[in-house]
């Protein structure tokens, strides 16, 4: 008897099988160009806290209560999971989709749109949240006291990553034109990523600011990196992280309903 196609499989259900497939056809191909993507991952972000770090951090001696450098260098993670995760969204899923037609070979497998975005997302989020570690070893060696607390950076990153990755993916099937790629990364990433608390904290901002910041999961990330850097505080932290769920759960049901009507109709 045939297996069913994509079409004919019920929505809901997720096979194991078939993330596992796509998931691991990721990391095939990682392994033929992980020098030029790690490198472009993590030195964009490494230069940030370089820059900032010994630019600024020679007027301002210490922010928070942490010498600038430190905390330059923890708000820096955040930098290298956004830019390996929505970007890495972003443009390879809307070359795979137009260009390369890869999703359509796929759907014509027992794989499912859902099944596709998931894997899809969990391997730009496992890779994000290896990344997000470079910042903060090249901080560690500046001088950031190394903690337990930091093992937890990996999974921080890897949570961020996924609502991120699945965003990317989101806009990928929206934008009419890769172009329009760069209304994104000019009007939504990069008031993001300044105003996540990553170079100056937020309590600097006005109360309106303030206040908005609490719906940008980029400043959650930071908040969390920091405290797994500097001390836990339970009473804030799960605050934290069910927000950056809540994100990457909103993200999933936009982009697989989104991907839904581009590849199937």
């Amino acid at each position: 008897m045939a297996e069913p196609t994509a079409a004919e499989r019920p929505v809901h259900r997720f096979e194991r099988a078939a993330f596992t497939g796509v998931f691991l056809r990721e990391w095939t191909l990682f392994r033929r160009y992980w020098r030029s993507t790690t490198f472009s991952s993590v030195m964009e972000p490494t230069v940030y806290l370089v820059a900032f770090g010994f630019g600024i951090g020679s007027l301002v001696a210490t922010v928070g209560g942490y010498p600038y450098i430190q905390f330059v260098g923890t708000g820096t993670v955040a930098t290298a999971v956004l830019f390996s995760s929505a970007f890495g969204g972003m443009f390879t899923t809307f070359v795979r989709r137009v260009f390369q037609r890869t999703y359509d070979a796929l759907l014509a497998t027992p794989v499912d749109v859902h099944e596709l975005v998931t894997a899809e997302a969990t391997w730009l989020a496992l890779r994000s949240g290896v990344y997000g570690c470079a910042p903060l070893l090249v901080a560690v060696v500046f001088g950031l006291p190394p903690s337990w607390g930091m093992l937890a950076v990996p999974l921080v990153g890897f949570v961020t990553g996924l609502g991120f990755a699945l965003f990317g993916i989101w806009v990928s099937a929206v934008v009419p034109a890769i172009d329009s790629f760069n209304y994104v990364t000019s009007a939504v990433l990069t008031p993001l990523f300044l105003v996540a608390g990553t170079f100056f904290p937020i309590s600097q901002l006005p109360h309106w600011a303030t206040y908005a910041s609490q719906v940008n999961p980029l400043y959650h990330c930071v908040e969390l990196v920091r405290h797994c850097a500097f001390g836990f505080r339970p009473a804030v932290d799960g605050w934290h992280l069910v927000a950056l769920l809540v994100f990457a759960a909103l993200m999933w049901r936009l982009a697989v309903g989104r991907m839904r009507s581009r590849l199937i109709g």
